[in-house]
């Protein structure tokens, strides 16, 4: 029976990690076009080339998280214990995605701010 309930855990959880991944990421690198366009001058070549590899490293670091954190060990045969083990794993996830959001966003402000400071400096050279 504990083989059946780490069975619907992996079932249960492995969906919701993949979701809240793909949900994350799309919102994120849908919206962060702006800050790309703005940080490479509106060269929408590069900016959707550079937004495109943060895209891409957010799900191998987020996939690669929740996989590595898969394991359910389950000394009891008891679907609160599931319940509870999977509250943990999902919760702990759905914190760790809030980070890197956060520390993406964090990125791109900080290279919005760059790119104004060179654009602030390109017009003191042009203009003086």
């Amino acid at each position: 029976m504990e083989t059946t309930k780490i069975l619907i855990g992996y079932a249960i959880y492995l969906p919701v990690a993949l979701f809240l991944t793909y949900y994350v990421s799309r919102t994120l690198f849908k919206n962060s076009k702006v800050y790309m366009l703005d940080i490479f001058k509106g060269r929408e070549e590069i900016a959707n080339a550079t937004n495109k590899l943060f895209e891409t490293g957010f799900y191998l670091l987020n996939l690669g998280f929740a996989l590595m954190i898969l394991e359910m060990n389950m000394y009891q045969d008891s679907y609160q214990l599931l319940i509870e083990k999977l509250s943990y794993k999902i919760g702990g996830f759905t914190i760790y995605l809030g980070i890197m959001l956060f520390l993406n966003l964090y990125f791109f402000f900080r290279g919005k701010r760059k790119a104004s400071e060179t654009k602030v400096e390109e017009r003191i050279v042009f203009n003086g």
